[in-house]
């Protein structure tokens, strides 16, 4: 039954390649990892020494490297900095950070967590006790992101007779117990105390949870797609579901000071950035809204010595002898550009330290810093430009525009674009 389940959900959001499990070792994430290995899937299974708990931590890491490796899993797991501070917040911000780290480190965008029924029901019920709103009661979501829970339909009890019936020895966290985490409180008090009244408490969560998805999806079918039009309300509404969107914990002050971030840089030039997580902000620029998350600097680069095309990341680019005659020059902000060159020897790549540019209609050069800065291009999004160049000097900045030096006078010899493959 929960093979079925499993395979149905990767089928229904058209999976594959590489699959990253978040693998503690418990019944749900070994359960899962069990299923997924016998069914044929490429694994990784990471796991996030959190380094609380003393030799019990190591011995939970050595289960789980041991399960991985006897059946020949791929199996990744780092150790936890003493620095990271030892609240719920703080341990799931960190895993959050630590599974990203491994898409990027196996090339996957496919990241499983082994969240159940049971556990989609004490969060509804954490968040009612906390305030939160509709959206809050849509739970655990099935996929954001590059998250997805194949088990979100499960039943714990099935799982743990899953793990029984295959003879599977999870860990057993004895942190589970402790009533000092408000979700530990939750699901060995609260939730007695509540069967008392309902014995059905948890499908009645799960029913809630459901419902809530089906209002919030015709409430945000209407709401403004663009934050800067919305009318206060409105704004509230879509800075909640980024919010629940992304886990992030919330309270009526945080919204409000979000909202209240937006009001004063809407008109910003340049943009602002709120901080949401170590992680993720929230940037606001007259021209856009938009969520910006950390990524390293790229120091990837290709050399390009003749005619042709060549990848580039996500991108394609390409160099073309030209003969035609042209009657129309593609803007600046093109990813098009014509060029007169002899000398087809140029690198592709992102910016350097050093980087200089002599700016097309200009008679010298200047710092790309400086010229990225006039462009009013924000920060966050200056890495993420690419580059034709020859040492540090920059011939073409795709989308921004050309140097003076390999202006067309007359005739252009060649025809350069950069588009997403």
């Amino acid at each position: 039954m929960i093979n079925t389940i499993v395979k149905n959900f990767i089928e229904k959001y058209k999976l594959s390649g590489t699959f990253i499990l978040a693998f503690s070792g418990g019944y749900d994430s070994m359960c899962l990892l069990d299923i997924l290995y016998k069914s044929g899937y490429n694994i990784v299974a990471v796991h996030l020494n959190h380094n609380w708990r003393g030799e019990e931590s190591f011995k939970e890491e050595e289960n789980c490297r041991k399960f991985a490796e006897d059946r020949g899993i791929n199996y990744y797991s780092e150790i936890l900095p003493d620095n990271i501070a030892k609240t719920e917040t703080g341990a799931r911000e960190a895993r959050y950070e630590f599974f990203r780290r491994c898409a990027l480190k196996f090339n996957s965008n496919i990241v499983f967590t082994a969240h159940n029924y049971d556990d989609n029901a004490e969060t509804v019920l954490y968040r009612i006790i906390k305030g939160t709103g509709t959206s809050g009661l849509q739970g655990i979501l099935e996929h954001r992101d590059i998250f997805y829970r194949p088990i979100l339909t499960i039943k714990r009890k099935d799982i743990e007779n899953y793990c029984k019936e295959n003879n599977l020895s999870p860990n057993v966290d004895s942190s589970n117990n402790n009533t000092k985490y408000k979700r530990n409180l939750i699901r060995h008090k609260v939730l007695n105390l509540l069967r008392e009244i309902n014995p059905n408490v948890t499908d009645a969560l799960n029913s809630l949870s459901q419902i809530a998805k089906e209002d919030n999806e015709i409430i945000n079918k209407y709401l403004p797609k663009n934050i800067l039009d919305a009318t206060d309300i409105e704004q509230k509404r879509i800075i909640y579901n980024i919010l629940i969107q992304y886990n992030i914990e919330y309270d009526k002050e945080k919204i409000k000071n979000i909202q209240k971030f937006i009001k004063e840089n809407k008109y910003s030039k340049s943009g602002k950035k709120i901080s949401l997580t170590k992680d993720l902000w929230l940037f606001v620029s007259e021209e856009k809204v938009e969520l910006v998350t950390k990524t390293g600097k790229s120091n990837n680069q290709i050399q390009i010595n003749k005619c042709g095309e060549y990848n580039f990341e996500n991108y394609t680019f390409s160099i073309k002898e030209y003969s035609n005659q042209i009657t129309d020059f593609p803007k600046d902000t093109d990813f098009t550009a014509y060029i007169s060159t002899d000398d087809v020897n140029f690198t592709l790549r992102h910016r350097k330290d050093g980087d200089r540019i002599y700016p097309l209609g200009l008679n010298g050069g200047q710092k790309l810093k400086k010229y990225l800065n006039e462009k009013k291009i924000p920060q966050h999004e200056k890495d993420k430009l690419i580059f034709l160049c020859k040492g540090n000097e920059i011939f073409w900045a795709a989308g921004l525009g050309i140097s003076e030096k390999i202006k067309v006078v007359q005739t252009p010899t060649h025809v350069i674009s950069l588009r997403k493959r």
